[in-house]
């Protein structure tokens, strides 16, 4: 009987041990194949102003609870970081940027169709859906109603190789900014972009700069406000922003037309956190984001159902130019670095 006893306790002690060691194995195998945990935050790149990125961001966490790891710097900065990074993506999300410039970096984009694609025109988004725009940015010029009259001021974009403006204008790189981009495609476009007669006008331009040239765009708005500057060339949003704050500028929209462009934002290909930056996207493009830009950044939508910002008139009221959004997407590395030579004094 004894030895029956202790026959058994060797039973299922063996018994133990094999139960043991199948749930570690088990315990293993489970923990290989489990789905990794669901991240919790997003990286997104922008080069808008601070404000309104910060405004977009504290209402998409209050929202969702996501965390955003913001990093702001110049369009083409960001781009050529998306480019470099393309191997091991380090962002999430594009957002904001001329969508021209983007568009000529979308290889580098995976397409996505935002819960509001049906919402946008489809003027202002990818038919690949390699981006999307969220706001309309016409460009435009302005000037210090303190240094400049209304009876002097510069009506076309000719009049800003006048002599007299000489050092007294500013404008952002188009290497570092795409509405910079956009004004010199759009210079280009007014006076021959398909021969030399636009490069030609570019060339009065940057001479009649005489070295204003800077490193952003939002410094040529509080340039003029601040009278370092009597002429600049911005966009739309920014130099509303500035008037509708008490700073003594006008707008003027050129006389020979301007262009209007959607800034966009975009998913980056390889996103470690893709779902996360899927509702980034979303959010961006929704009614609630639309109706803030516009009411407190004066920045126009892209969607019909939301209300102008205080201050502009319809699109349809802006003299437009034949802008060939293609080409300048297509050419834009060939005329940033016509722009370096001329600069440079290469050409």
């Amino acid at each position: 009987m004894k030895k029956l006893t202790k026959i058994l306790n060797l039973v299922l002690a063996l018994s133990l041990l094999l139960a043991v060691a199948c749930g570690k194995e088990q315990s293993k195998d489970s923990k290989n194949n489990e789905t990794p945990a669901k991240s919790n935050e997003v990286t997104v790149y922008s080069p808008l102003f601070p404000d309104a990125i910060n405004s977009v961001v504290d209402g998409f966490t209050k929202k969702t609870g996501i965390k955003v790891n913001l990093v702001v710097a110049g369009t083409g900065e960001l781009l050529k970081r998306v480019q470099a990074e393309s191997e091991n993506p380090l962002g999430d999300v594009i957002f904001g940027g001329g969508a021209e410039s983007l568009n000529s970096y979308k290889e580098y984009f995976a397409p996505y169709k935002s819960a509001n694609h049906d919402k946008i025109d489809p003027l202002f988004k990818d038919p690949e859906d390699k981006w999307f725009g969220f706001a309309v940015l016409p460009m435009v010029m302005i000037y210090n109603t303190d240094l400049v009259s209304k009876e002097e001021a510069p009506a076309s974009w000719n009049d800003l190789i006048d002599p007299k403006w000489k050092g007294e204008m500013a404008m952002a790189s188009p290497i570092k900014s795409g509405s910079a981009y956009t004004i010199t495609a759009t210079l280009l476009t007014a006076f021959g972009k398909d021969n030399e007669a636009g490069y030609d006008f570019v060339k009065k331009f940057i001479a009649n700069l005489d070295g204003k040239i800077l490193g952003g765009s939002s410094a040529v708005p509080k340039g003029v406000v601040d009278k370092e500057y009597s002429i600049g060339l911005t966009l739309e949003s920014s130099a509303v922003k500035y008037k509708n704050a008490g700073g003594h500028i006008e707008i003027v929209y050129p006389s020979e037309g301007t262009s209007v462009v959607a800034d966009g934002a975009a998913l980056i290909k390889g996103a470690v956190n893709e779902e996360n930056a899927k509702l980034f996207l979303d959010y961006v493009g929704s009614k609630e984001v639309q109706t803030i830009l516009a009411a407190k950044f004066n920045i126009r939508g892209v969607r019909t159902d939301v209300v102008l910002p205080k201050g502009l008139g319809p699109i349809a009221d802006i003299k437009l130019l034949d802008y060939d959004f293609d080409w300048a997407s297509e050419n834009k590395k060939t005329i940033v670095k016509r722009w370096k030579n001329i600069v440079s004094g290469r050409e």
